[in-house]
């Protein structure tokens, strides 16, 4: 059994009410609620964190091999575009990651994938 971590970055928590006509109904809860159920069927462990801070988020990575974690699921929302130290922080801890956005964006650049992309 492994345990993975879903890490979502800022804003996230209004999802639902955010702009549902681009982000959808759903909230953040029902969507950690539904991969958790996903994951105890597949035999693994779901630990969700959100925040709104760059620093929460980079602790959460750092805390991450300490804490059990063999794998995190990892949406930076704004901060795709912006952090370097996320990128960083995902690279020190050399745990395997994936990264996933809400929706299709209109307008990431080349230079936002390069950011949080493990190579």
């Amino acid at each position: 059994m492994a345990r993975v971590l879903l890490l979502n970055g800022p804003n996230l928590n209004l999802l639902g009410s955010r702009e549902p006509g681009v982000y959808g109904a759903d909230t953040l809860e029902s969507i950690e609620k539904r991969t958790a159920e996903l994951a105890r069927e597949a035999g693994h462990e779901l630990v969700a964190f959100q925040s709104n801070a760059e620093a929460e988020l980079i602790g959460q990575i750092h805390g991450a091999t300490a804490a059990g974690i063999s794998f995190l699921i990892f949406n930076p929302a704004a901060f795709t575009h912006t952090s370097i130290a996320l990128r960083d922080a995902l690279l020190a801890v050399r745990l395997p990651f994936v990264k996933y956005i809400s929706r299709t964006p209109t307008r990431v650049s080349r230079f936002a994938d390069i950011l949080t992309s493990p190579t």
